[in-house]
């Protein structure tokens, strides 16, 4: 146990928090050792903070059930114990942004599903398999930072995970122009049915942020490392609505896209299935087999049938067809506290470790 990493989970309690602790129980590389979280979860075991607001579907791992939770204010006294952490914490973005930067400038790695730091120039936001080479702007954040070996990285938001890696895979091309509904979970929003049950058999047409979320960060995926900072791609343009619907885990997102190369629908077809990345090539334990599938039912993707593709970390794309206005268009369904949370960013620790950003510290050894 003492030559895997040892990790801190920062707002450990609530659902994002939780979907961390169950997906890291027994990982290869990863051991969660301290758990932080608002001072009113403070020195009580995690059982005693977030038994019965444990929203998994598994149990409770032993191993944390008796976890004192820390205050995730405390930021010398929690990054001491730790090689790194993932942050989960509910704050304001003011507030992500300061605490997440203290823990950096602690020489502790911060890998974050917040959104706080997704626009910070020199601060990388991660599809593992489809810019890893922003990994490179973290040099340049470290000089800012002051720091050696502590700096933030991030993943995207959730709702992009249905459709942006299609487009990734898609690049060559050249699609422009994009118009995307998402279907979204309510877990999105940390809630159940049990939490909110106002949603069971409704609709809601609002959710506060994500289409300007929805529109700009997969053009920040696509972008380049120019000058130590990340410039945004220019294309495609992309226009998106946000949806609540009454589903408990899942985006699902319906698209229309226009190419500047006309590709045929077989070619747009092996370009999913074949689309590889840097996680595949180097089999880290939390990367899909088949990053993408496509399924050739008319019914398909479901998310009672595709939401746990390859655990949670594949994406499902189908109905690819063509358009009367748009070139093609298609179905995409990802799993969004796994591969659009929790999961995306263990991935995005994982390749940090192998290209050598993570290490154990001198004093955890």
């Amino acid at each position: 146990m003492s030559e895997k990493l040892k990790v801190g989970i920062l707002g450990g309690t609530g659902m994002v928090g939780q979907r961390f602790i169950a997906l890291l129980e027994n990982h290869p590389w990863f051991e969660v050792t301290t758990i932080a979280a608002s001072p009113r979860s403070a020195g009580r075991t995690y059982e005693e903070a977030a038994g019965s607001r444990w929203k998994m579907d598994t149990p409770m791992p032993e191993a944390v059930k008796k976890l004192v939770v820390a205050d995730v204010n405390q930021v010398e006294q929690v990054a001491s114990a730790v090689d790194f952490v993932f942050s989960a914490v509910d704050m304001t973005k003011d507030e992500i942004c300061k605490i997440e930067e203290a823990y950096a400038k602690t020489e502790t790695p911060v890998v974050s599903n917040n959104s706080a730091h997704r626009w910070t120039p020199d601060v990388p936001m991660i599809i593992p398999e489809v810019n890893p080479e922003h990994m490179e702007v973290i040099a340049f954040q470290k000089k800012r930072l002051g720091t050696t070996r502590g700096f933030i990285a991030v993943k995207p938001n959730c709702s992009i995970q249905s459709y942006a890696p299609a487009l990734a895979a898609w690049k060559e091309f050249e699609p422009y122009e994009v118009v995307a509904t998402t279907y979204q979970a309510i877990s999105g929003a940390g809630k159940t049915f049990q939490d909110w049950p106002e949603m069971t058999g409704n609709i809601i047409p609002y959710i506060g942020g994500e289409e300007e979320k929805s529109e700009r960060e997969p053009l920040r995926v696509l972008g380049r490392v120019e000058d130590g900072v990340i410039k945004p791609a220019e294309s495609p343009v992309i226009t998106c609505q946000c949806v609540r619907v009454p589903v408990l885990n899942g985006h699902t997102a319906a698209v229309f896209v226009k190419f500047r190369k006309k590709p045929t629908k077989e070619q747009l077809i092996d370009s999913l299935v074949s689309y590889r990345g840097l996680p595949q090539e180097l089999a880290l334990p939390g990367a899909p087999a088949q990053f993408i599938q496509y399924l050739e039912e008319d019914n398909r993707p479901q998310v009672t049938q595709d939401v746990d593709y390859e655990n949670g970390m594949g994406i499902s794309i189908g109905r690819l067809r063509e358009d009367t206005v748009y070139d093609w268009k298609f179905i995409g369904l990802s799993h969004n506290t796994v591969r659009g949370a929790a999961g995306g960013a263990i991935l995005c620790a994982e390749l940090l470790k192998a290209k050598g950003y993570i290490v154990k510290k001198q004093n955890n050894g």
